[in-house]
């Protein structure tokens, strides 16, 4: 079996294609695997962390307005396509499945025109631009929402698979993840992040809640602030005279590299709607609320929180909305109404998909042969 696997520039779309390309390796022991990204995307650091084989083309997004950088743009997609047409023809891989971002588009294009059967996983309920562009060349469109179909012409195409969810999600035991953060079982765990990047909105609110969180002895905070966040709050909440060191049961962290043992034990989140996140808690049958990005592409997140909320999983705060009063108030409700989280937690199990990996292995293997 030769897979070649693309998918770039944010988390979103990179764990997906990475999940796909290490159960590849795992049932095939003597397969290849090929991932080709950019240089300018997560995609870069993440996979050969991962062991995986990577290679690189330069592109760049398409301008959506007309401007001198966006007729550079398209030459420089003409180029990538040019490289990926390289790569593709000598690595020969059965299948090509692409997971999202610009880097996606040469890299089909040029397994199209090999003539390779091609498929594209589409993460979120409004698809992005790449694929819906994709999507009348490829062999076979995959979605992780219903609602995403409508957006789509080639309906024979689609398969409702739900988004790949890496193993280790599914491989860390409570007992591990309490031990990994010195956590008491018989408290209550809040998950807050706002995605690799962080998110300046929930960290703001987090730190107007905080005067009230840390009065509460039945609750633990696991709080990943984002890179660029986290100095920040450690001031803000020094000039608040608050230093969460000495009460014992806040974690703070720019950066957690193994989110597995934070959602091992999270009775609760607050967070972002990435799609791969979405999966993973659903998985999980975490409930939480949830704060879209206002400014992802057309505003596709907010369509991944209402999925979720139409379901009630979730609940969902907008952006513009949010504050630490709100906040704290839709926290608390929740850890003191056992009930409804319990009910909402087995909501959120409803809407998850933990058979998607095998749904797509299969569909690889049915056009590989």
């Amino acid at each position: 079996m030769r897979v070649l696997v693309t998918g770039g520039g944010t988390g979103g779309h990179i764990y997906p294609a990475l999940a796909v390309a290490q159960s590849i390796l795992k049932k095939y022991p003597s397969g290849e695997v090929l991932y080709i990204g950019t240089d300018k995307g997560l995609e870069n650091k993440i996979v050969p962390q991962a062991n995986i084989p990577f290679q690189t083309i330069d592109v760049e997004g398409l301008q959506r307005k007309f401007s001198v950088r966006g007729i550079k743009t398209v030459f420089k997609a003409l180029k990538g396509t040019g490289e990926a047409l390289k790569i593709v023809k000598k690595f020969s891989p059965q299948v090509v499945i692409g997971t999202g971002g610009y880097v996606c588009g040469p890299v089909v294009l040029a397994a199209r025109m090999l003539k390779i059967p091609t498929i594209i996983h589409e993460q979120n309920a409004l698809p992005g631009i790449t694929n819906r562009m994709l999507a009348r060349f490829v062999d076979k469109i995959l979605i992780t929402f219903p609602e995403s179909s409508k957006h789509f012409a080639n309906k024979e195409k689609i398969i409702i698979t739900g988004l790949p969810i890496r193993e280790e999600i599914f491989g860390i035991t409570k007992e591990e993840g309490y031990l990994n953060f010195n956590f008491n079982p018989k408290k209550k765990t809040l998950l807050v992040t706002g995605g690799s990047r962080g998110a300046q909105s929930i960290n703001w609110a987090m730190i107007e809640a905080y005067p009230e969180l840390i009065k509460r002895k039945d609750l633990q905070i696991i709080h990943i602030t984002g890179q660029f966040g986290y100095e920040d709050i450690i001031s803000r909440l020094e000039g608040k005279g608050i230093n969460l060191e000495k009460y014992g049961n806040i974690i703070l962290r720019p950066y957690l590299h193994q989110m597995e043992y934070a959602l091992a034990i999270a009775d609760l989140y607050v967070a972002r709607a990435g799609a791969t996140f979405l999966a993973e808690v659903t998985a999980k049958g975490i409930p939480g609320v949830l704060v879209p990005y206002p400014y992802a592409a057309e505003n596709h997140q907010e369509f991944n929180a209402r999925a979720l909320v139409d379901q009630e999983a979730a609940i969902m705060i907008l952006d513009k909305d949010m504050n630490g009063t709100k906040l704290y108030t839709e926290i608390i409700n929740m850890i003191d109404n056992p009930h409804k989280l319990k009910e909402m937690g087995k909501n959120s199990k409803k809407a998850g998909n933990t058979e998607s990996l095998a749904k797509i292995i299969e569909v690889i293997e049915e056009l590989a042969n």
